[in-house]
């Protein structure tokens, strides 16, 4: 129902290679799943090497939310789970016909304080 697609943010190629797995996924997965973009390693933003601007456009490209996450230091992984899963659970409320007004609570958010970005 979702997948994440990872890149580090300190190899092009990484990045490079998640329009085949776009591909890929348009190719063999569920129509409508749920994907989520995301850059890994920011805390080590004097080694990037992939522009947060040009993650934020090709995930724009592909209508899909898009974190930059330090798995090291714990940055914003919480988020983007809970983000996803969020996500997957208002697709599924709205199959069933089910009122998605109420918003959603999966527990606690963390804003602010982050050197990495959320789109």
């Amino acid at each position: 129902m979702g997948i994440i697609l990872v890149y580090d943010i300190t190899d092009e190629k990484s990045f490079e290679n998640i329009q085949n797995w776009m591909k890929s996924i348009k190719e063999n997965a569920s129509a409508g799943v749920e994907r989520l973009l995301i850059g890994n390693k920011c805390d080590m933003e004097s080694k990037r090497k992939v522009q947060r601007d040009d993650a934020e456009k090709l995930a724009r490209e592909h209508g899909i939310r898009f974190f930059e996450t330090s798995a090291k230091s714990s940055v914003n992984v919480e988020e983007a789970f809970r983000t996803l899963a969020r996500d997957i659970l208002l697709k599924s409320a709205r199959k069933a016909g089910q009122s998605t007004k109420a918003p959603l609570e999966l527990g606690s958010q963390r804003k602010g304080g982050s050197k990495c970005s959320v789109a």
